[in-house]
């Protein structure tokens, strides 16, 4: 099993991180990676049970499913369905908490997941890279354009 954890902290208020990250269909408006995201069955997307079905920039098309929300602990959790990535039981939680000294935010991204032998470190990488660090960057990015807004 391959374990990926990437934190980060943001300068914003944990509130406002959480604002945009809850939104489990609002991904297509600020990660890279993503070009368009829908919620099956027009369900809500803070509805635990939704799936999303995704594009990425590349043409590949995903599918996960929300496992967990809570707006108290600020965070989720969510499942992969469908992908053509080689990510076996992928399993990803996102925890922010506020930051004490200041008012910033720290966040926990984690993935759990098995892949085909030998490409452990690879897709490792890929996910810690591509897909956590990107996040945060284009969050920290957002967030920083609202505090100038």
């Amino acid at each position: 099993m391959v374990k990926v954890v990437r934190s980060t902290v943001l300068d914003a208020p944990v509130d406002q991180v959480w604002n945009v990250l809850r939104d489990f269909n609002g991904h297509d408006q600020w990660h890279p990676a993503v070009a368009h995201s829908t919620i099956e069955r027009s369900e809500q997307s803070d509805r635990v049970g939704c799936v999303r079905r995704f594009k990425l920039q590349d043409g590949a098309e995903l599918r996960e499913k929300l496992l967990t929300l809570s707006d108290l602990e600020q965070c989720y959790s969510y499942c992969l369905l469908e992908t053509p990535i080689p990510l076996l039981n992928y399993v990803s939680h996102v925890n922010l908490y506020p930051v004490t000294d200041g008012n910033g935010t720290f966040w926990q991204w984690q993935g759990n997941f098995t892949t085909p032998a030998g490409r452990e470190e690879e897709l490792g990488t890929m996910v810690g890279e591509d897909i956590y660090q990107a996040g945060f960057e284009a969050i920290r990015n957002l967030v920083q354009t609202e505090a100038f807004s």
